[in-house]
């Protein structure tokens, strides 16, 4: 039991290796990603830079929601093989749950808006602030499953 919690804690660690590498080069490459990083003067005073909104703060946002999709993912699947065990109600309850973060984390993602030709812009550093917290709980989500 304990090398099979320990293989599958290996496993969502390389995922989530894997994923911020593949998301951090996803984003150079993103048809219409080009106006998120570019300056946001249209909702500043008189054509004034919007106060801050960083680059920095999209690219936490593009990494922290790609992390997200990663660990909730691995947390779906765990629910769903404890659900085919015990066949409870609860667990039934928290896979639901973690398919709805789930769809969070995957809509909030600025590759996808970007994709369809939509840009988020003025939010400075509340762009990321919710995916950093749902980073927290599903950490501790995972942390608690695969004890």
């Amino acid at each position: 039991m304990k090398q099979q919690m320990d293989r599958r804690l290996k496993l969502v660690l390389v995922a989530l290796a894997a994923t911020v590498l593949v998301t951090l080069e996803l984003q150079a490459f993103t048809p219409n990603l080009y106006d998120m990083w570019e300056p946001r003067h249209m909702g500043g005073m008189m054509g004034q830079p919007i106060r801050g909104d960083l680059e920095i703060y999209y690219t936490a946002k593009i990494v922290l929601s790609s992390v997200n999709t990663v660990l909730l993912l691995s947390l779906l699947l765990t629910y769903i093989g404890i659900y085919n065990d015990i066949r409870s109600e609860f667990s039934l309850g928290l896979i639901i749950f973690s398919l709805a973060l789930l769809l969070y984390s995957l809509t909030s993602n600025p590759l996808l808006s970007s994709y369809f030709g939509y840009a988020g812009y003025g939010l400075g550093p509340f762009a990321m602030l919710p995916d950093l917290f749902t980073l927290l709980a599903s950490t501790i989500l995972i942390y608690l499953s695969l004890k």
